[in-house]
């Protein structure tokens, strides 16, 4: 990066943030605080909802996950369109009826004090490790990158949203959303045509496509019905149509965004808007992945794309393997791409046969260059074990720093940096909200003024950001950012989902039915993700496991119990 590329980053992200602040000044109600004015209209609110699920390792992750394994990681939303039907059809009519802060002020209503602080609880427990994550997301890689202090980066950037969540409470967060978005989207699009643009002069899109499907990049769909499996349309449909349920709907990151509406309308609108761009938007960033092997294919990539992995590789293995490693690595891609220019030219001259031989022998190169990159991948498991080989992560970065024009590089930098202010700024409103409003005026002051519960919310909301710092600061990942970011999801949303789905439908079963089964369901998948082989099951599958058993133990805890008593039918807040 030279010195336009920092001018565009800093203004970029400070202009809004400071935006953000100036436009948000002054007192303001409880209300006003935690939902805003209430007139947000619905196209602001999919915006907000996007910004908030849309966090860095979005925009920076699945661009590798594309170019690694193609657009099969699409499979993981194709259940979110029906979670969010069913979210706007159910659970919003009742937030609002409700008048709620918090979806945990739902659950006291519905059942008692115990439970609402349990559904608080495992929210403030996933949420607040999901913070830190979405700070450390960014960090690790573009610190790595571009040799900055890991710790300096990490502070700094979650200083920053700190600042103006804490100043403008939800509407501050709204509001900047819109204008980090703007900024990802700008981003990504000039990331895409230039990228476009960079390819082999006599390569069509159709080409492109051909080259692209040959290598197996463009399987979106996977029938399999095998468990192991991370990535099939059965796990994406339901595992991943009970995780949108869970996060969409029961956690007050998201519940906060669009409950703030101008009227039922507008709120369900902007989850419609999410419903009908959430897979489009997912596709288009793995075939930005795709599009960035197929590039590759003609340009000489590096051994290693994490850079640091490589170094640290260099530093502990004798340099007549690694320059070994590297002869043979250069070798064998150079053999691929002069067999891609003779598939090309086949291909053009309409000789069908003379194409699919040389479409071959480029493959036969790409997996002798592939089998390169397995034998530095184990040289650096067993010699440096501590270092991290993760490649996903990198790719797009990578690609971003060689071959984008300077002032787009801090374009893009400046969107993976929005993607998580803006994602950060989500989870930390409700962070502070549910701390608030289900723990603090709900446990320990009940007769506070509308003044003392703002400052209480406010200093919640810092405290929540000073832990995800830290949380950030310690954190470490052998998994790539956005699988590791849908496994801590996965890991705790199947459960509290199995409770909303008894709090919504099941009106027969009481609070203590409901709040056991939900703490040995919860304590079942946790048990089940440490203790099976990694991979033994897709991760997905643990939010239809936790909602599935939370919903039959409550059933089964409830008979033992017997027949629940009277109770008043929740109540609206004036």
């Amino acid at each position: 990066m030279n010195t336009l590329d920092y001018v565009v980053l800093f203004c970029l992200l400070l202009g809004i943030a400071a935006y953000g602040t100036w436009r948000t000044r002054g007192p303001r109600d409880l209300r006003g605080y935690l939902k805003g004015d209430g007139q947000t209209r619905w196209f602001v609110i999919g915006l907000s909802v996007m910004a908030t699920q849309a966090s860095a390792t979005t925009f920076l992750s699945i661009p590798g996950q594309g170019y690694m394994d193609g657009l099969g990681f699409v499979q993981n939303y194709f259940g979110a369109p029906f979670a969010l039907i069913i979210i706007a059809a159910v659970f919003l009519p009742l937030y609002r009826k409700l008048n709620v802060y918090t979806a945990y002020e739902f659950l006291g209503r519905r059942f008692d004090g115990k439970t609402r602080l349990l559904g608080a609880a495992l929210f403030l427990l996933q949420r607040g490790i999901g913070a830190g994550l979405t700070i450390y997301a960014p960090a690790i890689v573009l610190s790595s990158v571009f040799g900055w202090r890991l710790d300096a980066t990490i502070i700094c950037s979650g200083l920053v949203v700190v600042i103006y969540t804490v100043s403008g409470g939800s509407e501050a967060v709204t509001l900047t959303q819109k204008y980090q978005l703007g900024v990802i989207f700008a981003g990504m699009t000039a990331a895409f045509f230039i990228l476009l643009a960079k390819l082999p002069s006599g390569l069509a899109f159709s080409d492109t496509l051909a080259l692209a499907g040959g290598f197996h990049k463009l399987q979106a769909v996977n029938f399999s019905t095998n468990v192991h499996e991370r990535y099939t349309v059965w796990s994406g449909l339901f595992g991943g149509m009970f995780l949108a349920l869970s996060y969409f709907g029961t956690d007050q990151s998201q519940v906060q965004r669009y409950i703030s509406g101008a009227s039922l309308r507008e709120s369900r609108l902007g989850l419609m808007f999410n419903a009908a761009c959430k897979i489009p938007m997912q596709f288009f960033i793995l075939l930005l992945g795709v599009l960035i092997f197929v590039f590759y294919q003609f340009e000489q990539p590096p051994v290693l794309f994490n850079q640091v992995a490589w170094q640290s590789l260099t530093q502990h293995v004798p340099a007549e393997k690694i320059q070994s490693l590297e002869t043979r690595f250069t070798a064998a891609h150079t053999e691929e791409k002069h067999q891609l220019e003779l598939w090309l030219a086949a291909r053009k001259s309409g000789d069908m046969s003379g194409a699919a031989a040389a479409f071959a022998a480029a493959g036969t190169a790409h997996a002798a260059d592939e089998s390169v990159r397995q034998e530095v991948t184990q040289a650096l498991q067993t010699a440096a074990p501590q270092t991290s080989a993760n490649e996903n992560d990198y790719v797009f970065i990578t690609f971003i720093l060689h071959y984008l024009p300077h002032g787009i590089i801090g374009l893009l930098v400046a969107a993976f940096f929005a993607a998580a202010l803006s994602s950060k700024a989500g989870e930390l409103n409700a962070l502070g909200s549910a701390t608030t409003v289900d723990f603090y005026r709900h446990v320990f002051k009940a007769d506070g003024t509308d003044a003392h519960y703002v400052a209480a919310s406010r200093w919640f909301t810092a405290f929540w950001g000073v832990t995800a710092i830290l949380v950030a600061l310690f954190a470490n990942l052998s998994e790539n950012l956005i699988q590791a970011a849908n496994i801590l999801g996965s890991v705790f949303y199947g459960a509290p989902l199995g409770l909303f789905l008894i709090a919504f439908f099941l009106k027969w079963i009481s609070g203590s039915a409901a709040f056991w089964s939900t703490l040995a369901a919860q304590a079942l998948v946790l048990a089940l993700y440490f203790l099976l082989p990694k991979d033994y099951i897709s991760y997905l599958w643990y939010n239809l496991i936790g909602a599935v058993v939370c919903v039959l133990l409550a059933t089964v805890f409830q008979a033992m119990i017997g027949p629940r008593g009277p109770e008043a039918a929740p109540t609206a807040t004036p």
